[in-house]
């Protein structure tokens, strides 16, 4: 059924991401699915604000973010799961509905927390990746 599957990490709240990439290896053992496992690091949105971090500190986030990505999914995914390893830098919703299309995923798999009143349902990215996306989205709650 699923044969490509995209599956998002937030690396700054990784307790909350285990369950979502629990499911996601049960998913890829099931139907025998490639992961590819994304995580974005944000822009900073404003270009004023980007002046005051040195001019390296894109490429040392992005660096930190491929050495974090790899260590985590060394603990949580089998290494008979084939999977590969996606860190990018820009808007999140934008960066994970690209890959999407770019991988030709079946399905996207992202976790959401508890929701707060400011985030009724879903997190921003959450909710614009389920509306926009052109293929299934499994949202797995923490």
């Amino acid at each position: 059924m699923y044969k490509n599957i995209l599956v998002t990490v937030d690396l700054a709240h990784l307790d909350e991401e285990t369950k979502a990439v629990q499911t996601v290896v049960e998913y890829a053992k099931a139907f025998g699915a490639r992961l590819h496992v994304l995580t974005v690091v944000p822009d900073f949105g404003m270009s004023i604000v980007g002046g005051f971090f040195p001019a390296d500190h894109e490429k040392t986030a992005v660096a930190k973010a491929n050495e974090d990505l790899h260590a985590f999914t060394a603990r949580v995914i089998p290494p008979e799961i084939r999977h590969r390893h996606i860190v990018d830098h820009g808007v999140i919703y934008k960066i994970i509905l690209h890959y999407a299309r770019e991988t030709e995923c079946d399905l996207i798999v992202m976790s959401s927390g508890r929701p707060d009143l400011e985030e009724y349902l879903l997190g921003p990215n959450a909710a614009r990746v389920v509306r926009h996306a052109r293929c299934s989205v499994l949202v797995v709650r923490t």
